[in-house]
C-alpha cells in the first residue's frame, strides 16, 4: 500500500537545482529524458511507461511557457543510424497523451535539428532522433574533443538544460554530463528529483524497520549492492538463482540449479558480514523445483537442501514466501531489486506474487528497481500500490551502492 511520498519529496538529497529553481518563460529548455520504450515488430510501442513517467515535467514546462527539445536514447545502435532504433515511433504516442502536436528531428545534432529548434515557439515540442546514432554520445572510439563538440552542438540548441532521464544518470555520456559544461543552468526534472529523494531518503533516514530484497541470477551482480545494504538495513531478504548459490557456499545441494560455483567465498563473505552487523539474512527455506525450464515440467516443492540431479529450482517455495512476505509486513522501508524466481512463467511466479501482494498490503515506504522487478509487479497488477516504481535498475543499484551519479553530479549545485 502506498505511504504518504509527500513526508519526503523535498530537495534532492544531492542538493542540485530543479527545474522549479528557474525561469522558464520563453526559454527553450534542452530535455534529457528516457524514451527508451520496447517496440514490437510493427513499430508499436508494448509499454509506454517511460513516457508517462516524463509527462509531468514536459507538462510543468509548458505551462511556465517554455519550448521544449526532447532527447533520448533507444535501444543500443552502437552509435550507427539504424532505422530499427529510431524515436520516430515515439511521437504520436507522445502527442496523444501530451495533447499537443510533437514535431520530430531527423538527427540529433545536425542541420535537421538545428532548423527545427531555431524555429520552436513557446508551448512547442521537438524530439530529437536517438541520439546514439552518433558515437559521440557514449564516447566509444571517440576523442574527448569529438564528444565535447557533440555536446556543445546539443547544448547549442536550446537556452537551458533539464535532465530527467535517472535510467541513464549513471552513465557519463554526451547528453547526460558532457552538456551540462556548455549551458547558464542544468537542474533536475521532477522524475530524477523524484528518484533521488525515496532512493535518498531510504540511505540517509530510512523508517524502520527497513528491508531489502535482492533477487536475480546472479551473486555477481549484485554483490556490491548488497554489501552496502548491509550497512543500513535490518533485513536482506535473497530470492532469485542466486540463492542456489549460497546453498553450494554452504554445501547443500543444488542439483542442477544455476549457481556461480566460483563465487561461493563471495557468498559466505556476505553471510559473515551480515552476522556481524546484526541484519537478518533471509535465505529460502523451501524451493520450487522443476525437471525442465518450461511450463508443462514437472514440479515439486522441497527444502533448501534437498533439490536432487536432474532437477532445478526456479522459485521459492510456499513456506519462503509465507517467511518472506511476513517480513515485508513489518517493516516501514522496503526496497526491492529482483524477483524471487522465473515468474515470466506462470508456475513460478507465486513467490515473486507473494513480496508484491504483501507490499501491496503494507503501510510502507516501498521502492522497486530494476526491469524485472518492475515488470513482475506490473504482471501482478499492483503497480499503483507501491510508493516508487525507479525508472532506472542500474542507475537505481549505483545509487543504493553509494556511487556517485555522472548525470546527477553534473547538474547546478542549488
Amino acid at each position: 500500500m502506498i505511504s504518504e511520498p509527500l513526508l519526503f519529496i523535498e530537495k534532492t538529497n544531492m542538493n542540485k537545482k530543479t527545474i522549479k529553481d528557474i525561469e522558464l518563460a520563453g526559454k527553450k529548455v534542452i530535455m534529457r529524458v528516457d524514451f527508451n520504450v520496447p517496440l514490437d515488430d510493427d513499430k508499436n510501442i508494448t509499454d509506454d511507461t517511460r513516457i508517462a513517467a516524463a509527462l509531468p515535467t514536459i507538462q510543468y514546462a509548458l505551462e511556465q511557457g517554455a519550448s521544449i527539445i526532447l532527447m533520448s536514447h533507444l535501444g543500443r545502435p552502437k552509435g550507427e543510424v539504424k532505422p530499427e532504433f529510431s524515436l520516430a515511433p515515439v511521437v504520436a504516442a507522445l502527442a496523444e497523451k501530451l495533447g499537443t502536436p510533437v514535431a520530430f528531428a531527423s538527427d540529433s545534432a545536425g542541420p535537421d535539428a538545428q532548423a527545427k529548434a531555431a524555429a520552436l515557439e513557446a508551448g512547442q515540442v521537438l524530439l530529437l532522433e536517438n541520439l546514439r546514432f552518433n558515437p559521440e554520445e557514449e564516447g566509444k572510439g571517440v576523442s574527448e574533443e569529438d564528444q565535447d563538440a557533440f555536446s556543445k552542438a546539443l547544448a547549442s540548441l536550446g537556452d537551458v538544460y533539464v535532465s530527467d532521464a535517472f535510467g541513464t544518470a549513471h552513465r557519463a555520456h554526451a547528453s547526460m554530463a558532457g552538456v551540462t559544461k556548455h549551458v547558464s543552468v542544468a537542474v533536475a526534472g521532477l522524475l530524477l528529483e523524484k528518484e533521488l529523494n525515496y532512493l535518498g531518503k531510504a540511505l540517509e533516514a530510512p523508517e524502520r524497520p527497513f528491508t531489502a530484497i535482492i533477487g536475480g541470477a546472479k551473486v555477481s551482480d549484485k554483490i556490491n549492492v548488497i554489501s552496502a545494504l548491509i550497512e543500513k538495513v535490518d533485513n536482506i531478504i535473497i530470492g532469485g538463482a542466486m540463492a542456489y548459490t549460497f546453498f553450494l557456499a554452504n554445501g547443500e545441494s543444488v542439483g542442477d540449479s544455476l549457481v556461480e560455483a566460483d563465487k561461493t567465498d563471495l557468498a559466505n563473505d556476505i553471510v559473515k558480514k551480515a552476522a556481524e552487523k546484526g541484519v537478518n539474512f533471509l535465505l529460502p527455506i523451501d524451493t520450487t523445483i522443476a525437471d525442465d525450464f518450461s511450463e508443462s515440467a514437472n514440479i515439486k516443492i522441497v527444502g533448501r537442501n534437498e533439490i536432487p540431479e536432474g532437477w532445478e529450482g526456479l522459485d521459492i517455495g510456499p513456506e519462503s514466501a509465507t517467511l518472506f512476505a511476513e517480513t515485508v509486513r513489518n517493516s516501514k522501508t522496503v526496497v526491492w531489486n529482483g524477483p524471487m524466481g522465473v515468474f515470466e512463467l506462470d508456475a513460478f511466479a507465486k513467490g515473486t506474487n507473494a513480496i508484491a501482494n504483501a507490499l501491496a498490503e503494507t503501510e510502507c515506504i516501498s521502492i522497486i528497481g530494476g526491469g524485472d522487478s518492475v515488470a513482475a509487479i506490473k504482471k501482478a497488477g499492483l503497480d499503483g500500490k507501491v510508493s516508487h516504481i525507479s525508472t532506472g535498475g542500474g542507475a537505481s543499484l549505483e545509487f543504493l551502492e553509494g556511487k556517485e551519479l555522472p548525470g546527477v553530479v553534473a547538474l547546478t549545485d542549488a
